[in-house]
């Protein structure tokens, strides 16, 4: 039987030329590796985008190995409340509400396609997003899926045994290959390019709020430097992999595939506006040591323009925000991850989601001081930008309860969803 496999593209914006493109990957790993693919368009856009998006699909050149899939957003609820009714799980609406906010959420979005994946007998899941794009070296498209499907699901020893390049510790040899990813290059991935176009001090202030308080200057200063620049600017000219224990800071959600035994275990955090709220099972992954390939077929980032509109530019701040807020909680369960390392496996080397509850639920209690002193250190800085910096420090002021509160209750959101997720998964996948 052929490999099935989830090729995913969450979207809220116009990105038809992006459909296309991500229709070429599919046949890519149909013709390539006989793969039985799966291509997944969940489409958050307004009804005229929607429309169109469903023109492209439509029109779509079959492809023997390739079944598309467009759903809208009505589409979608419809598949969770089966879903959810089915599973016979307490607060449903609570539920659905987490699975589909009416807020912009990069976790549930891709929760949601996890559960698809599930339902359609997916045995991993390739992500990409729609503010992306193909390389071209010697005139065709760089497929990052060319270096996903070989080796993901199967025993490192196998990669191993066939020569892939490894800096993997032979111990680890037994464990799964749960992760292939890479980056991107081009354009910062988070739209924060003009503060430091405006004041290089103060770019480096607001982004080094991300770090763990209790972080030296030196080490602040290296985050900053590395910090949502991917892979620079460098073009692609010849393929490099390396079977390793992938460093989370190395890959981007843009990019990466995960073996289902990872995401049918544990979903990301489903925080609304909150950039990198899908960035939990790449760390995840790093603390438990769960083998992964990085490879360089990087894909190239750029923003459209709406984040930058009178009404995109305060919500997009927003978001960046509560990133930085999620941090406090975020590093003490890094921490603990860490510290664990094997344990967060049980002995099929399948993450033990009672622990990650538990990581999290010790969090939700932390002191705030220290958000407390991210969001003044953000307020000193945007109001020395001025303009419209200072008229968002306004806003901002204006909901700091309301913020400090949300960055906890988030937490607990996703224990909450981490607890009920083998439900959810087992519903779907029957």
């Amino acid at each position: 039987m052929n490999q099935r496999i989830c090729l995913c593209l969450p979207t809220n914006r116009p990105c038809s030329a992006t459909l296309t493109a991500l229709h070429a990957e599919a046949a890519y790993a149909a013709g390539h590796f006989g793969a039985d693919v799966q291509l997944l368009i969940l489409d958050s856009s307004d009804a005229r985008t929607r429309a169109e998006h469903a023109r492209v699909a439509a029109g779509l050149h079959p492809v023997p190995g390739v079944t598309v899939h467009h759903l809208d957003e009505a589409a979608q609820r419809a598949f969770l409340r089966r879903t959810i009714g089915r599973a016979g799980l307490s607060a449903p609406d609570r539920l659905l509400h987490l699975m589909l906010p009416p807020a912009v959420s990069y976790g549930a979005c891709t929760n949601r396609a996890f559960l698809l994946a599930a339902a359609l007998g997916c045995r991993s899941l390739h992500r990409r997003d729609s503010d992306s794009a193909y390389q071209l070296h010697a005139g065709q498209p760089v497929f990052p899926v060319h270096h996903e499907l070989p080796w993901l699901g199967r025993p490192a020893a196998e990669a191993m045994a066939d020569g892939l390049h490894t800096d993997l510790d032979t111990e680890l040899s037994a464990r799964p290959v749960s992760l292939a990813g890479a980056s991107f290059i081009g354009e910062l991935s988070v739209d924060i390019a003009e503060v430091r176009r405006l004041d290089e001090g103060v770019y480096h202030d607001v982004v080094s709020l991300w770090a763990p308080g209790d972080w030296s200057e030196e080490r602040k200063r290296h985050l900053v430097e590395e910090s949502f620049t991917g892979a620079g600017t460098a073009p692609f000219t010849g393929d490099r992999a390396t079977l390793t224990v992938v460093d989370p800071m190395r890959v981007d959600m843009c990019n990466v595939a995960l073996d289902r035994a990872v995401y049918e275990r544990i979903p990301l955090p489903p925080a609304t506006d909150t950039i990198g709220s899908d960035y939990f099972l790449l760390h995840l992954i790093h603390d438990a040591a769960l083998p992964g390939i990085l490879h360089n077929r990087h894909i190239e980032n750029f923003h459209t323009p709406e984040r930058r509109t009178d009404t995109g530019f305060p919500a997009y701040q927003r978001r960046f925000v509560k990133f930085l807020l999620s941090m406090l909680h975020f590093h003490h369960v890094y921490d603990r991850m860490a510290a664990e390392g094997a344990g967060l496996l049980d002995e099929r080397h399948q993450a033990r989601a009672d622990r990650i509850v538990e990581f999290l639920r010790e969090s939700i209690a932390l002191d705030r001081t220290e958000n407390v002193w991210r969001l003044d250190r953000v307020d000193t800085a945007y109001r020395k930008l001025g303009g419209r910096y200072a008229t968002f420090a306004d806003r901002l002021s204006a909901e700091r309860d309301r913020l400090l509160d949300e960055a906890a209750s988030d937490i607990e959101d996703y224990a909450y969803l981490v607890e009920v997720w083998p439900a959810l998964i087992e519903t779907a996948r029957a």
